[in-house]
């Protein structure tokens, strides 16, 4: 018996509130052997009190040694384990931008790139193309057309953009959504082909290469976003909801469309059309009477960590920081800080190292963690563990979990 089966068996409705604050990328490494990482140097006396009266201690987000992406580090926080539920980028970015999928489609999150003469890349993200600009692009994709297939194009943002197939008529085959990503992840070579991993994605590599061909065709003549790559191809997923599971009204706020989609199929409502955070806290404390849970998403710890930008990064970290009294203030019962996973600034990008993290709570057992940060949460009462079992611990702090047997 798994987790959530037991959850779905003890859930007990009451009053409380549970906010789960992430930072994404939130881990990090010192520069130099000895050094203090992005979260140990930056001031943060708000979540240094907080973990004086909370139990800290660090997650693991899918398996020791392995680095995930943002879908399977989120996942592991909502209590689904994310390498039973795998849900492709494409999906959520396209539940994000509020696109409803049916059985059957198939969504790709796409990037604009730019490619040379030879036809190599040598932008990834087309000169991270303002959104003004690449919006148009992505309607004027809206003439391909491919036989059997109805498509779906809709911007999302800077280099970012949507794809759905979506099979018609008599014809049209089986629409798998296991094909491997065309992003090299590289510039100076051309990107690479769709590739099925299965008999049932063979037809959405034909129509994603033909997708391909007539993309650069329409884009031929543009200076930067002059092709296209596709990533995160995949096929509506089915998780149970927080409701189900855990009982719990749930509400996510966040910014960007993939964790709003992440949260939307787990059964949260996307509350709010926030754009800094801020504007977040507003959101939260007008919604606050609503819901039991609220997921609170923050950008750019993650961000900052890809680029390479330590300073950046410690900066962002105080801001996520400073936002901690205006959620105290409204009196949560159970307030949890962490990460869907570490990205430190000097690897520029995910890796597996496990995640600081803090469960403060009316009702938990204090460790001897007096501030906030990697080596403090070494040490801390929650010890390493999967992250997968952190919503129960938010439950059960919560006074929303029953007893188990006789």
């Amino acid at each position: 018996m798994d987790i959530q089966s037991l959850t779905r068996q003890l859930h007990i409705q009451n009053d409380s509130k549970i906010v789960m604050l992430v930072a994404d990328g939130l881990g990090g490494l010192p520069q130099q052997p000895g050094g203090l990482t992005e979260l140990e140097t930056a001031s943060t006396p708000n979540f240094d009190a907080l973990a004086k009266q909370a139990v800290c201690g660090s997650s693991i987000p899918v398996a020791p040694g392995i680095s995930p992406g943002s879908g399977p580090g989120h996942l592991g926080l909502f209590g689904y384990d994310p390498i039973e539920h795998l849900i492709g980028r494409g999906a959520l970015e396209a539940t994000g931008i509020g696109f409803e999928l049916q059985q059957g489609d198939v969504a790709i999150r796409c990037n604009f790139c730019t490619l040379d003469a030879q036809g190599n890349i040598t932008d990834r993200r087309a000169g991270r193309i303002p959104t003004e600009e690449s919006a148009p692009l992505a309607e004027m994709l809206r003439q391909v057309k491919i036989p059997d297939v109805e498509l779906f194009v809709e911007p999302v943002k800077e280099h970012r953009f949507v794809v759905v197939f979506r099979g018609t008529g008599p014809n049209q085959g089986k629409l798998g959504g296991n094909v491997h990503d065309t992003d090299p992840q590289a510039t100076g070579v051309p990107p690479l082909d769709p590739v099925a991993t299965d008999p049932d994605s063979e037809k959405t590599v034909e129509v994603a290469k033909e997708f391909i061909v007539q993309a650069r065709q329409l884009l031929s003549d543009q200076p930067k976003a002059n092709a296209c790559t596709l990533r995160g191809i995949s096929a509506k997923p089915s998780l149970p909801s927080y409701q189900q599971v855990y009982g719990l009204r749930a509400a996510a706020i966040a910014v960007y469309p993939m964790y709003k989609g992440l949260a939307q199929l787990a059964g949260m409502d996307i509350v709010g059309q926030a754009k800094t955070l801020d504007e977040q806290m507003e959101v939260l404390r007008e919604n606050w009477s609503q819901y039991d849970f609220f997921f609170i998403h923050f950008k750019y710890t993650d961000s900052t960590g890809e680029d390479g930008n330590f300073e950046a990064k410690v900066k962002r970290t105080e801001e996520v920081d400073a936002c901690v009294p205006k959620i105290l203030e409204l009196g949560p019962d159970v307030l949890i800080v962490t990460g869907d996973h570490s990205t430190p600034s000097m690897l520029s990008a995910h890796s597996w190292h496990p995640v600081p993290t803090l469960l403060w709570a009316k009702h938990c057992r204090p460790d001897r963690c007096e501030t906030f940060g990697e080596a403090e949460c070494l040490q801390g009462g929650l010890g390493q563990f999967e992250a997968k079992y952190l919503m129960s611990l938010a439950l059960a702090n919560a006074g929303k979990l029953g007893k188990y047997g006789a």
